[in-house]
Formats: structure tokens, sequence, C-alpha cells
């Protein structure tokens, strides 16, 4: 099967937090969804009428040597097909998302799964079909026909993975337990938020449930009393139903292991690196670099310490904040700080924004019912992207405002440069423009801070970025490459042995046995609130698309009118090549030390300024 534009909206760094709702009369806080379809009689029709044009691609089967017209009429209609399909599916996704008590539009996003589903089943012939028209054949078709040129990179992209695809009653079967693989999460999902019995505790002196939206409220709480109790009580409660969490997760990881067997891959890290064709290297590279500067990470934490007067920091200190925010940061303000901070990357870049936001591209306050954190989507390609936020006026919102916009502006420059089957692009590119812009708006921030007082708490801020995207996303990266191989070497992967190397991880990285932070051992147990780790190797690029976004934003900041013009191209570049080639052209190489080791300079820079601030009060 190709690559289609992303069915699923883009989640990307959902943050979540408060969900009070805020009241104004703003008119970007709801989304205008009737550029996607006027009404849910609309989208039925277009879905009715998807459903019955599926079946035509079967009439292709067995037909696609049959001449370069011939292959063309079938690749015209499934990528037709795909576009449909996504754009119903972002319809129902966004509809869904607005008020998740909505079962009528729950349902009709469960149906959109299921129509993509058959989509992948009906479609799954194409794959080993062409493989077996071997490469020559295939490039004489592409060179023959001028309808075939947009299709050039995908067709080619398939002959690549020749060695790891089946035969074509072989790859319906693997597509037909798509449903069955995904079942794992789904419990998962559905046990840890709807299930699972949190309880009732006393906390600050209010009676709440601990779930995961209340343990994120209480973890950060101001008294240390408080947040030791909100990490014993809930990660205590996780710890009661560790072994069938632990199931979950070893079906889940068995899932894995069963597909990149099936298609004869070495390991189930590489299957999914192989998909984008992302070396090994960069894993490793990733991995071996941070081990080797836990050091950074560490002096960030002694930094904490100081900060928050601790003489025994331990974990459950992690996420209260080092410096109070010294003002709110209204929707209009973050607005105008956004766009003032990404003055340098031209008129032409900032509007693209502006425009968003006059038609209404973005669903901006928390309500009741909605869905928490945020994502962008920018899978209707013949559309615009769509950002959902939880705007709480906090400097937060506007980092995650500037982060889902950076997403935004990838989708339209990569569509408005691309044909619909090149323009989607990975997950592994799509974090770069996301936290490019950030950089952009951290170095705005602190060059226009009113005193010092706010200075470090921009500082605390951006330090606490690094800490929970690069680091702990590697940690969670590392975590991920261990159970894997625990389960490929015939091991049970047990809650036991999923709780001794989290705990390992947690201790090495915040510097345990050196004393810079104490990790209680039932503290192990972590590993049960990530549902990334359901994801099949995905966290890994959160940390790799920050080092490579600090890298081309220093460049650009410097004023190198080159190296704007790269990372320009590499957003137009949509998926029209593989994503690690895109972002080495660019001129960052993630199979190398050198764009992890920036973001380590990148810190000790920051935490240099943070110290001169420190050393200079009384």
């Amino acid at each position: 099967m190709f690559k289609k534009s992303l069915i699923c909206a883009t989640f990307l760094i959902a943050c979540a937090g408060s969900t009070t709702v805020v009241a104004s009369s703003d008119s970007q806080q709801n989304w205008d969804l009737s550029p996607l379809y006027t009404d849910w009689q609309q989208w039925q029709q277009q879905k009715d009428t998807l459903t019955r044009d599926m079946k035509q691609l079967s009439r292709y089967q067995g037909q696609l040597g049959n001449g370069a017209g011939q292959l063309a009429d079938a690749l015209d209609l499934y990528y037709d097909l795909a576009k449909t399909l996504s754009q119903l599916s972002v319809y129902a996704n966004l509809n869904a998302d607005t008020d998740l008590r909505n079962s009528d539009n729950g349902a009709k996003r469960q149906s959109m799964n299921m129509l993509s589903n058959q989509f992948d089943q009906i479609s799954a012939f194409i794959k080993p079909e062409l493989i077996a028209l071997g490469d020559a054949k295939v490039e004489a078709m592409i060179n023959q026909e001028p309808r075939l040129q947009p299709y050039r990179f995908p067709l080619q992209d398939i002959l690549r993975a020749k060695a790891h695809t089946l035969s074509p009653q072989t790859e319906q079967i693997m597509a037909a337990t798509g449903a069955l693989t995904g079942s794992p999460y789904s419990s998962y999902a559905t046990f840890t938020n709807a299930e699972l019995p949190w309880p009732q505790v006393e906390l600050a002196g209010d009676t709440v449930t601990l779930n995961q939206a209340n343990y994120a409220k209480y973890r950060s709480h101001g008294d240390r009393a408080v947040r030791k109790q909100a990490f014993d009580q809930f990660f205590g409660t996780l710890s009661q139903y560790r072994r069938t969490i632990a199931s979950m997760l070893d079906a889940n990881v068995k899932a894995d292991v069963f597909n990149a067997q099936s298609r004869h891959y070495d390991s189930a890290l590489e299957s999914a690196l192989a998909q984008d064709n992302i070396p090994v290297e960069v894993y490793s590279a990733l991995v071996d670099t941070t081990n080797a500067n836990l050091d950074t990470l560490q002096r960030y934490l002694k930094l904490r310490a100081r900060l928050l007067k601790l003489q025994d920091q331990q974990y459950f200190d992690i996420y209260t904040p080092v410096v109070k925010a010294t003002r709110n940061y209204p929707i209009d303000t973050g607005i105008d700080m956004m766009l003032s901070s990404l003055a340098p990357m031209g008129e032409s870049y900032v509007n693209n924004i502006r425009t968003g936001l006059k038609q209404r591209w973005m669903d901006t306050y928390p309500k009741t019912g909605k869905r928490s954190g945020a994502y962008m989507s920018g899978s209707a390609y013949d559309v615009h992207p769509y950002v959902l936020m939880n705007y709480n006026d906090d400097y937060a919102s506007v980092s995650t405002l500037t982060h889902e916009w950076g997403h935004a502006n990838h989708s339209v420059f990569a569509n408005a440069n691309q044909p619909y089957p090149t323009a989607a692009y990975a997950t592994f590119t799509a974090e770069i423009a996301s936290t490019f812009q950030e950089h952009l708006l951290t170095d705005y921030a602190l060059a226009n801070a009113k005193d010092d007082a706010e200075k470090l708490y921009f500082l605390g801020q951006t330090l606490e970025t690094f800490r929970g995207t690069f680091f702990r996303q590697t940690m969670f990266a590392e975590f991920e490459r261990a159970i894997h191989e625990t389960v490929e070497a015939g091991e049970p992967l047990s809650d036991t042995k999923a709780s001794a190397l989290f705990l390992d991880l947690l201790r090495r990285y915040h510097g345990h046995d050196k004393g810079v932070m104490t990790i209680d051992e039932d503290y192990g147990i972590e590993w049960a609130y990530v549902p990334h780790f359901y994801y099949n190797f995905y966290v890994y690029q959160y940390a790799t698309s920050i080092a490579a976004s600090a890298a081309f934003a220093d460049e650009v900041l410097s004023g190198d009118r080159a190296a704007y013009d790269r990372y320009l191209t590499l957003l137009k570049s949509g998926g029209s090549d593989y994503p690690y080639d895109l972002v080495k052209r660019a001129g960052v190489d993630l199979a190398t030390a050198a764009p992890y080791e920036a973001v380590f300079a990148r810190m000790n820079r920051l935490m240099d300024e943070m110290e001169t601030i420190l050393n200079r009060q009384p």
C-alpha cells in the first residue's frame, strides 16, 4: 500500500493541562468546518460514494502490467480515493474532538477507521503486483507515461521494499490483521481512561479523583507533600493493575515483532524505521550521544534544586515550576508574540498564519467535552490545516500555539508545492517544523523580556522543554528498544521486567547514583502511564526533531540566507523523498553526533545565562 496523506490528525506534543472553560467573544475560538463539508448530510453523501467507488479498484487487480496507461488509471483512482478518505476522516475527527460526549460523532469517527481498513484491504494487491513487475518495467512505464510522473517516488519506494513485501494474498491478510494488532492499545486506552477505578483522595484540601488529568495537575503542586502524595497514590494505583497493563504492552510489542518477522526484518526497530527509510544509525546516534552527555541534563536538575531550594531532590519534584510566571498571556498577546518571533522568516511565511487565524483554522479554548491537549490536522489536501488548542492564557499555551502553527505552516507549504501523492510528510520531519518555531519564540521572548524575573521564567520554560522533549523522549526511546529486544529474545515482558528496565533508565538519566535526584523504586511503574509505548517506535522523533530544528534555527537567525532557503525547501518538499535524506540535504545529518551535541551546547548556553542572573541576585 502507498503512503497516504495522514488519515488521522497529526497528534503532536499534546499538552495535557487544565480544562477550565475560558469565556471569550473571540471570533477565532471555534473552527469553521464548512470548507470541508457544509453539514453531516453532505459528508454522508460523499462517504456513500466513496464506499461504492472503492470497489472499482478491484478491476485493476492483476492488470497493472498491461501498459503504462492502465497503471496510471489505477493510481489516479487510488490517490483520488485516498484523498477523499482523508478529507472525510478529518471532518469526522474534528467534530468528534469538539465534544467527546457526543456518541454519534464518535461513531462516525469509528466508521471512518473501519472504512480506512477496508480501503487498505481492497488496495493490498498493488504493492506485490508492482514488485512482481520488476524495477526495469516499472521505470520504463514511468518514463513512457507523463501521468505517472507524480507517482515516481511512491513507486520507487514500493520497489525498495520488495524484500519485505509478501504475496498478494498474504498482503491482504496482513492488511486485515491491522484491526487485531491495534487491539492492545485500544484495550489500554479504554482501561486506563474509562474503567480503571481511580481512587478518591484528599489533595491540598480537595477531594479529587486521582486520574491522569488530576495527577498532571497535582504533580506540580507547590507543596512537596502534596506532589509526593499525588505521585505515590497515582503510581500506587497503577501498580495494583501492573500485570494487566503489562499483558497489554506485551501483546502490543509481540504484534510489532510479528509484523517485523513476517516481513523478514532483523528487528522490530529496523522494521519501524524502514517505513520511512530511516537508518537505524539515527536511533543509535541519538541514544548513544545522549548517554554520553547526561551531565547536561543533570546540570539542569542541579539548577532546579538550587531554584527550588531543595537539599534532597526527589523524582516527585520533577514537574513543579522552578520559576513562577510574572504575568498572563491572553490569546491576543500570544498571537502577537508568535507572529513577532517569526518575523525573521519573512512576510510570506507569517502571512500563512495570519490567513489561517482570520479564516478560523483554529479551535482555541477549552470547553466542556472537548478533547484535551493540542494538535494539527493537515490531511485535508484541498482545503487547509486545522489546529486544536486548549489555550489557558499562560506562556506554555503561547509555546504550544507556536508549535502547532509550525505544523500548520508545514502543511501549507507542502500542499502548495507538491501534488497529493507526495504532499504528506513523515513525523520525522513534521516535528522539525513545529519545534523550529518554538526556538524562534524562545529567542524572541528572551530578547524582549521586561526584566530578569521574566527572563528567568523564559529560561526555565525553555530548559524544561528540552528536558521533556529531548531527554525524556530519548529515555522513552531507549526503553522501547529494550522491551522489543526482550520479546525478540524470547523472554516474557512481565511487569517486573518492564519496571526494572524503566527504573534503571530513570536512575541513570537523572543521576540517582550521583546524588542528583533520588528515584524511589516504586516509580519504576511509570512505564504503565505512557501511551506512546504503543506507537511502534514513535517517540524518538521528538528528540531527533528538536535537535535538527535547533540547528536550523541557529543558522536562520544568524542571517544565513542559504540556510534559510534550504529550510524552506525542506518544508516545501513534503514527502517527495525520504525524510532522513530531506533533512540531510537541508544541512543536518541526524545519523551523526553533531546535531545532538548542538542541543547540549544550546542548553548549556541557556544555563550559563540563568546562572549569571542567579549569581547577581542578593
